[in-house]
């Protein structure tokens, strides 16, 4: 039996996608070696074709819920030219609805969960902050309601999915001070910056810590306090000339750093 690969991609959460997947693998209990990769709130033109380059590659399936009709273009291009095979769950029927109505469809992705807007809110957030975790996609720091910095072991990941869960849209990018700051960076707003600092004491501890959690050696630079001082300064130097909040995390939970950048999106 061949290996079924789905690649699901949407302009919005994808939801709408996933649920149509599995009525149609319900009709297949015996196809138990499948997988599928989902690729949410995908709406750049170039970053579309990389995925449909990788999905060729894998001999994928595309399962597409894209509402974008500029998006939907891309991909029937894409298909016609690779002979890749999809289906798309949405423009189909869009067109036929607005050649039998003469209504222009909004081309808003995420309008179906309107009537259930706090779940779909906290949904697209989760998603979003896996997508623009650690820096991995520096497009999405204006797209963000805040955008969270720190060095290594501040916590940047675990605040951002507590913030995620009430709904807001967070990315995170470590600070490492041989590596570039992103140009993005630079055009977002000062009030959406967060910058998490520590002591350096403090961070040798929870890195140590770390270390031997991984069973790797507690005694490399990564835990070095001269490494790590070096680091802090670096860090708060660029909390300065971005202008960005700065929330000292030492002896604060994820619960009590939250709910102070909480205050902050209410001002």
């Amino acid at each position: 039996m061949k290996k079924i690969t789905l690649f699901i991609i949407s302009d919005s959460v994808g939801e709408t996608a996933q649920k149509m997947i599995s009525a149609v693998m319900a009709q297949f209990p015996s196809v138990t070696d499948s997988e599928f990769k989902r690729y949410p709130f995908v709406t750049d033109e170039a970053e579309l074709k990389v995925i449909l380059r990788d999905a060729l590659q894998e001999k994928a399936i595309v399962v597409a819920t894209l509402v974008n009709s500029q998006l939907v273009k891309v991909l029937q291009d894409f298909s016609a030219r690779t002979g890749l095979e999809y289906v798309d769950y949405m423009s189909s029927l869009t067109e036929i609805v607005q050649r039998k109505s003469g209504v222009t469809a909004m081309e808003q992705p995420g309008a179906l969960h309107k009537l259930d807007k706090e779940y779909f809110d906290r949904v697209a957030a989760i998603e979003f902050a896996i997508k623009y975790d650690d820096g991995k996609d520096p497009r999405g720091f204006l797209q963000s309601d805040f955008v969270i910095l720190g060095v290594s072991r501040t916590s940047k990941t675990p605040l951002s999915m507590y913030l995620a869960n009430k709904s807001y849209k967070i990315s995170n990018l470590p600070l490492i001070p041989e590596m570039p700051l992103p140009q993005e960076l630079l055009d977002v707003p000062s009030e959406k910056l967060i910058g998490l600092t520590a002591e350096p004491e403090k961070l040798v501890e929870i890195r140590k810590a770390r270390l031997n959690f991984l069973g790797l050696n507690a005694d490399s630079q990564y835990a070095c306090l001269e490494r790590i001082s070096e680091e802090v300064l670096y860090a708060e130097d660029v909390y300065k000339k971005l202008n960005a909040t700065v929330i000292h995390v030492d002896n604060r939970s994820i619960e009590e750093t939250a709910a102070f950048i909480e205050e902050l999106s209410k001002k």
